[in-house]
């Protein structure tokens, strides 16, 4: 866990800095769209760079300190809307030669610090805007984050079996074409 909250500590410093300045200026959809399509490219040929390259690291706790922090300084990209916060780090684990199957593992154990504290962020700044928040929000928002937690174990169960036998380039594809329906929407719009 050492690894993982030292991971973590860039994008939390970048996150704390410049959260308005990012909301104010990346928050839309042509950045969403360009992202999607950059990093759709990006998973592409980072598959196909490593299809024949042996990776160092193949097991989470063999990660060592240096590439636990290039994995963390990767998930600064994904502040960029668009940027999926564990695509971003695990392509960071795969460029640094660590396995898709330990890349991926390791970015959803950094998930949960990096989600308690972003979310903990948007919690404090709502509280602080003078909004009324009554019991039965509390309540609503409390079913949410359990149901979301139990759902995202199933998925994070299923994701890690179909990323230790599959590639990563069906996904690249599926966010090139979404980011292109995305931009022609906000283009024509």
């Amino acid at each position: 866990w050492f690894k993982v909250i030292a991971a973590i500590i860039p994008s939390g410093i970048v996150g704390v800095l410049f959260d308005d300045w990012m909301d104010a200026h990346l928050h839309n959809g042509i950045v969403v769209s360009i992202a999607l399509i950059v990093y759709g490219v990006a998973f592409i040929l980072v598959e196909k760079r490593n299809e024949h390259r042996e990776m160092r690291i193949h097991d989470v706790h063999d990660i060592p300190m240096s590439t636990a922090m290039v994995i963390g300084l990767s998930q600064c990209l994904s502040l960029v809307p668009g940027t999926s916060r564990s695509g971003s780090t695990i392509l960071g684990g795969i460029l640094a030669g660590v396995s898709r199957g330990a890349a991926a593992e390791f970015s959803f154990f950094m998930a949960i610090p990096t989600m308690l504290g972003a979310s903990g962020i948007k919690l404090l700044k709502f509280f602080l805007s003078g909004v009324d928040f009554g019991a039965m929000d509390l309540l609503i928002l409390l079913i949410g984050c359990i149901v979301s937690y139990v759902v995202s174990l199933l998925v994070i169960k299923g994701l890690m079996s179909y990323v230790r036998r599959h590639s990563f380039s069906a996904f690249g594809v599926y966010r090139i074409i979404l980011g292109i329906v995305v931009l022609i929407y906000f283009l024509l719009r």
